[in-house]
């Protein structure tokens, strides 16, 4: 077992943390929010501290899990001066590449260990335990970490060198906005068709077009119920992270692109919390208007 320091307890590191203490291990947690540290600290065994600074000191792994880049790099920042030589900060937030290797660089130069460690899974994912995470960074720190992170993990890969990670989350993320896009649509044609959903369901699930969304978001997609998982806001900042890669590659994402300009339609309808299978909410609405 482990001294472990987590910092962020959005709709994601709560749970997580939980799992580290549920798993056995000596659990610190930070929150921008003290409340909600302490709140945590009501559900699980562990230590809530109201300084990264308190969190981290003497922890063998320090994990975050935040919003974006600007607050990796502010988090990252307190932590890293505070951390013992020899420990590994994980970072599990969406960011870019280029902050994982620049954080990579600055950690080495402090003994200290990095890996970008985004994942996917969503709410549900963390809640239950079953994330699948994409890790970048040293082979000697993957293997430091990889038996802490599986605690709330049902895959881990390591993917490559320090940014590997956040690459791949962004290959993932542009799938899923394809998929998304492409289940509305059919369900959007199923209905005006005057199909019943549920029999055209059953129907294509069992082909080549299934996939998890399909299995998991048609029908609160047809009933127009969107408060699952992973809200629209959030896509379209891993979107963003993606397209601007994207730029520096020179790789091509025109469907990217696309249902990134889709999003921004679901955001002034007031969407913006709402999941990202709500892209069915934007035909329907052109529908009615």
């Amino acid at each position: 077992m482990a001294s472990v320091a987590f910092l962020g307890l959005g709709v994601m590191g709560f749970p997580m943390a939980g799992h580290l203490s549920k798993a056995g291990h000596v659990v610190r947690v930070w929150n921008r929010t003290a409340a909600k540290a302490h709140d945590w600290a009501g559900q699980y065994q562990g230590q809530a501290c109201d300084s990264v600074e308190a969190a981290v000191t003497d922890a063998d792994c320090v994990l975050m899990c935040l919003g974006d880049d600007p607050d990796v790099r502010a988090v990252a920042e307190i932590a890293l001066p505070a951390m013992k030589a020899g420990a590994v900060l994980v970072d599990h937030t969406t960011a870019s590449a280029e902050l994982a290797r620049d954080l990579y660089k600055i950690a080495n130069e402090s003994e200290i260990g990095f890996l970008d460690a985004p994942v996917s899974g969503g709410q549900a994912g963390a809640e239950n335990g079953q994330l699948s995470i994409m890790c970048g960074g040293d082979d000697s720190v993957f293997a430091k970490a990889e038996p802490i992170m599986d605690a709330y993990a049902k895959a881990i890969v390591h993917a490559g060198p320090a940014g590997a990670g956040q690459l791949t989350k962004m290959v993932n993320q542009i799938c899923i906005a394809g998929l998304v896009q492409g289940l509305a649509e059919g369900l959007h044609f199923a209905k005006s068709a005057g199909l019943d959903p549920e029999t055209v369901i059953s129907a294509v699930s069992k082909g080549a077009a299934q996939s998890w969304q399909m299995e998991n978001r048609w029908r609160t997609m047809v009933q127009g119920e969107f408060d699952f998982g992973f809200a629209v806001n959030w896509m379209r900042k891993d979107l963003r992270i993606a397209l601007e890669e994207a730029r520096t590659n020179g790789a091509r994402l025109p469907a990217a692109a696309l249902v990134d300009q889709f999003y921004a339609e679901i955001e002034a309808m007031g969407g913006g919390r709402w999941d990202t299978s709500s892209l069915i909410a934007r035909l329907e609405n052109a529908e009615r208007t």
